[in-house]
């Protein structure tokens, strides 16, 4: 009988969970501290928007190159996240060092997430060496690790308020740089590590001539088309409905609004389990895209709690069917086409992102907060549709 794979060591998935976290903290480090900006460049309102395309747009960048060049695959992914870790960290820190100007700003938040290709996708490569039976359940705990990542900068501005702003992104880079040296000390290559296919533009076609494939990524896509949105904007959300907060509330409850986010992941994973990963999407993407809808309405309540709770709400299904979108794309995509179709949908995805934070902010500032993010539920309609498909299927 031949050898049976031992069960990981015990610490693997919580350094792999916390390495991720740890580096995806960079994502939203200049929106935690853009206010400060804003006042040391002098910039207007789009500024947000701005920021947070920058790290959309390099991230896009990054997963095409990184996918091209087949980079995880020709060298050790554990290396390869040390390494963008620790780059990362760096043009983090180098911000206030450039903070007199936008564009030097703007291209170290895109050198940034250029780099968060090598940490968000290689540490989902990580834990499938390690994980296959389980991968399910362990791309739960990813991607709630990225998602309470991406929020965290607030909660360190938010307790942290009366830091200096420059010390809360050196914080943060401390943070991902950690995280990314421990990942490759206590994480070795995994028994299931395998080799992919080199990137070709034209296995592209390939892949979305799959319907079952097609509904999976066309979910995803309605799905992204919400999600950084709302939390690129929810301290904007905040300070205009509630502005009795004070500036450290926002950043609190920003982190809060953000990391719920987590346990629609974790919790998606469970219930993937009994439910299937198609309808516990569907479920979740339905409830966001109501969120949506009532935003009209709950966005003219002038009473901080009752927002604060309905944005908790919203924070946890905006974000907890993106481990299933993950799940669905891999089983749907050609066997030996996973690592290109996947990085195309992920290019895609985050490339919507950019078309709707920017519609958004140009919409704000034509038409009250309110009436603004109804327009979101467009993306969970049209999810919605193509992934009906694969519940009747």
């Amino acid at each position: 009988m031949p050898d049976q794979p031992l069960a990981p060591p015990a610490r693997i998935l919580p350094t792999i969970v916390f390495s991720q976290f740890a580096g995806t903290s960079l994502w939203f480090a200049g929106n935690a501290v853009l206010p400060e900006l804003q006042a040391s460049l002098q910039l207007q309102e789009g500024a947000l928007a701005l920021m947070t395309s920058a790290v959309q747009l390099g991230f896009i960048a990054g997963t095409l190159v990184f996918a091209f060049l087949s980079l995880s695959d020709r060298f050790s992914p554990r290396l390869l996240f040390m390494l963008c870790a620790l780059l990362g960290a760096i043009a983090n820190a180098l911000v206030p060092f450039v903070a007199a100007s936008l564009v030097p700003v703007l291209i170290l938040r895109a050198i940034t997430g250029f780099l968060l290709a090598g940490i968000y996708p290689v540490g989902m490569k990580i834990a499938a060496s390690w994980y296959s039976a389980r991968l399910g359940k362990a791309i739960g705990y990813l991607v709630g690790a990225l998602v309470l990542g991406t929020a965290f900068p607030h909660l360190i501005r938010g307790l942290g308020a009366t830091l200096p702003w420059q010390q809360v992104l050196l914080a943060i880079s401390m943070l991902a740089a950690i995280g990314g040296v421990l990942l490759y000390l206590l994480v070795p290559d995994g028994p299931f590590l395998s080799k992919g296919a080199t990137f070709k533009m034209g296995n592209m076609l390939q892949a979305f001539r799959d319907k079952a494939f097609r509904a999976a990524a066309f979910g995803y896509f309605g799905h992204m088309w919400e999600l950084y949105t709302l939390w690129a904007f929810t301290p904007l959300i905040l300070v205009t409905i509630a502005p009795q907060l004070s500036g450290g509330q926002v950043s609190v409850y920003t982190f809060l609004v953000i990391a719920a986010g987590a346990v629609g992941c974790i919790g998606g994973g469970y219930l993937s389990q009994v439910w299937g990963s198609a309808r516990v999407a569907f479920v979740q993407l339905l409830l966001s895209g109501i969120c949506c809808l009532l935003s009209v309405f709950m966005f003219q309540v002038e009473a901080p709690l009752v927002l604060v709770v309905f944005l908790l709400f919203w924070g946890v299904v905006v974000a907890g069917d993106s481990p299933q979108f993950s799940a669905l794309t891999a089983k749907t995509a050609p066997a030996h086409l996973v690592g290109t179709a996947l990085t195309i949908v992920v290019a895609i995805g985050f490339a919507i992102t950019v078309v709707s934070i920017q519609l958004t902010g140009f919409l704000l500032t034509l038409l009250p907060i309110h009436a603004v993010f109804a327009l979101l539920a467009i993306g969970p309609a049209l999810g919605l549709g193509a992934l009906r498909r694969l519940l009747i299927s």
